[in-house]
Parts: structure tokens; sequence; C-alpha cells
């Protein structure tokens, strides 16, 4: 009898003092062990762990680690189908962490088309194709613009659609992450640019035209709520690092007041050389001029405010007077990098690569795809009676996508 009262009381102070010790709270890492996904479709894993430093690494076809990424967060994309073991190493001197994840992709349920399915936004500069290209009509607004946008660029209806002057833009994607693959150009924007079938230089270079090369920008869905709001990244076209590109170049056009009055050039298509004022952060200043091409109004008539402003990298002046009287300018074609700079038609001179995203700081990104695709005219410059320099685009295709045989709708 004393045996089983020495092992009741045993067992009730066992009891109380596992009530009196604190519990230990287990803490996730916030990420599970595996993952099932549809091919490019983005996966973002966040580490709930803090560490010193992130090491995200596979295995390389010869079956050794390769680091894919050392940022805390990894967003996963791949075109192709399979299963990928990734592995995630938290180096922290107190705490490491080493993680694996099995990552199975598979085929889409339905197939994805090789074209813009989605216009985010459309905020065009002035310009002389600004109101037209599309049209706007009494009453409508940036939302009902946007949606004329992509009437116009989605699928394959290319139709032009004009960003004016400097630093206007269109912003689109697609019904997937457009993957970076290695060693190939990932996606295509068709412009309307030419070369000139003559020119009065006999030496000027073959590649001079209409050349008016849009700088595009990509962006990762990050916060994953399906609007362009994350960090965007550049891709470095032949110019971004020579000397006479500007980085962080800001520009601001002002409406036109009601009792303007203008000021033509006599003799000249030139209906008003002070039409639409501009300034810039660098202390230039200049007008959008007006011609009797193109009477409507060119500041976006569906736009509210009477100031907008644009930044970032403007390329230098690509337009030369070859007639030396005004009478015929030449805008030539940069080498690569740029929308609506060389005709669709030219090798890949209309092609991207992800590879060539870079920082705010001209640093280089390493991106394993993308969500948002952003085109804004890269020059501020007028030729003359040609007017405004200003990009236009019709289309966009993911090169990894082949639905080419698919009827337009």
């Amino acid at each position: 009898m004393k045996h089983l009262y020495q092992i009741l009381i045993a067992t009730i102070l066992s009891a109380t003092i596992s009530a009196c010790e604190p519990e230990i709270e287990m803490v996730s890492l916030g990420i599970d062990e595996e993952y099932a996904i549809e091919r490019m479709k983005m996966l973002h894993l966040h580490p709930e762990f803090p560490g010193e430093s992130y090491i995200w690494s596979m295995k390389d076809v010869n079956g050794n680690d390769s680091v894919i990424s050392n940022e805390r967060d990894l967003y996963f994309v791949k075109k192709d189908t399979g299963t990928y073991n990734v592995k995630l190493n938290i180096v922290d001197d107190t705490d490491p962490v080493e993680h694996n994840i099995k990552i199975v992709v598979w085929n889409e349920q339905v197939a994805y088309s090789r074209y813009i399915t989605e216009v985010y936004e459309y905020r065009p500069a002035p310009g002389q194709f600004v109101n037209e290209l599309p049209k706007y009509k009494d009453g409508d607004t940036e939302e009902s613009m946007r949606k004329k946008v992509l009437e116009c660029i989605s699928d394959k209806n290319d139709v032009l659609i004009s960003l004016g002057g400097y630093g206007g833009y269109v912003t689109f994607g697609f019904d997937h992450s457009v993957v970076n693959v290695p060693g190939e150009m990932d996606f295509k924007i068709l412009g309307n640019s030419f070369y000139a079938e003559a020119n009065p230089n006999p030496n000027a270079p073959e590649s001079g035209g209409s050349a008016e090369p849009g700088i595009v920008m990509v962006s990762i869905d990050k916060n994953d709520n399906g609007i362009p709001d994350d960090e965007w990244y550049e891709l470095a076209g032949s110019e971004y690092y020579k000397p006479e590109t500007l980085h962080n170049y800001s520009v601001t056009y002002f409406r036109t007041p009601s009792d303007h009055v203008a000021t033509p050039i006599p003799q000249s298509p030139i209906t008003d050389n002070t039409y639409i004022q501009w300034t810039a952060n660098d202390g230039t200043t200049g007008y959008i001029e007006k011609n009797s091409y193109h009477r409507q109004d060119y500041f976006p008539k569906w736009v509210t405010v009477d100031e907008i402003t644009f930044s970032g990298t403007r390329l230098a002046s690509n337009g030369i007077d070859e007639s030396g009287i005004g009478s015929y300018f030449v805008l030539y074609a940069y080498d690569c990098g740029y929308a609506d700079n060389h005709p669709n038609e030219v090798g890949d001179k209309s092609c991207f690569n992800i590879d060539w995203a870079v920082d705010k700081n001209g640093n280089h990104v390493q991106l394993d795809g993308v969500d948002f695709i952003r085109v804004f005219t890269g020059v501020n410059q007028s030729c003359g009676w040609l007017g405004e320099t200003s990009t236009e685009i019709c289309r966009a295709e993911d090169l990894h996508i082949d639905n080419s045989f698919l009827p337009n709708p």
C-alpha cells in the first residue's frame, strides 16, 4: 500500500513540475518540404528564420551544388516540367539552418498565350500621336484608355499605340511569368521602326531611318498582389553605360494654358513652337511643338492634372538633320536593347534578354523570370517637321511559347 502511495505522489509531483515549466514554442521555417506548381508560374519562398546570410542551391548537371540565389527570398520559376530539389542554408553562428525543398513543376492546365494578355498602365507623355493612337473620345478615363490599349496590342491585333515624348510608358504582361532561359532571348517587342531607303549623307550607316528607341523595364510581383507596384529593373541596352546616357533624369510637362497664343514658324508645318512646355532636372527646358499634320490636343486629355512628370534613364539624341536645312532628319538606331529601334524583321534586334537586368544603381540582378514589362520613350528630342521622337509599339511575344499556329480570336 505504501508503495502505491509513493507512486501516486511521484506522479502528482511530476505533473505539477511539468505544468510549471514554460512550453517551448515551435517556430515554423515558413517553407514546406514539397511544392507542386505549374510551369511558368512564380513560386515565392520566404524563410521566417533570420540569418546572417542565405544560400539557395540546386544540383547542376554534374551533381554539384550550384548557388542560385543569395537573397533571403527565392522567386522560383521554370519553363520545363520536372522535379527540382532546392536546398536552403541559413548561415548563422548561433542557429544555422539547412532545409531541403522538393518542387514538382507540372504542365499548365490551360495552354498559355505567346502574346500580351493584360495592360496594367497607359501613361503617355504629350506628343503628336497622343489622343489618336489610341483614339480619345469625350468621357474617356485612364481606365477606358487602358482597355483601348489592351485591344490594340493584345494577342496579334498589332494596332500601334504611341507613348508620346520622353518618359511616356505602357506596362503590360502575359498570362504567366516570362522565364529567363540561360543563353536565350526571352521576349520580343514589335514597333514601327524602319531604315531609310535614301539618305543625303552617302557615308551614313544603313541603320538610319526612323528609330524611336524605347527603354524596357521588368518587374516581379514580389508582394503577390497582381499589380505592378514592386521594384523595377532596367534592361541595360547598348547605351546604358555610355557617358552621354543620363540616369535619374526627370522631365515635367505643363498643360498649355487656355489663353496661350500660338507661335507658328513661317513657311513651315510648325504651327506652334511653344505649344507644351517642359523642364528637366538637368536645368534644360523646351517645348513639344505642334504641327499642321496633327491638329488634336497633344496633352493626354483624360489626365486631370496640369503637370505630369516622368523619370528614368535618358538616351542621347539619335536624330540628325542630314540635309542641313531641316528638310531630312534621320533617326539612327542604337545597337541593341531598345524597343522600336530596329525593324521588327531584323535578326534579334527587337528581342530582349532578362539577363540584361540592372537595379537602380546599375548593378546586375539575377532574375529567374518576370511578371511585368514596361516600355517608355527613351529620348527627349524634337526633329523639326518630324516632331518629337515617340516610341510606338504594337505587340509583344514570349519567345519560349510557340502557339503561333492558333487563330486570332
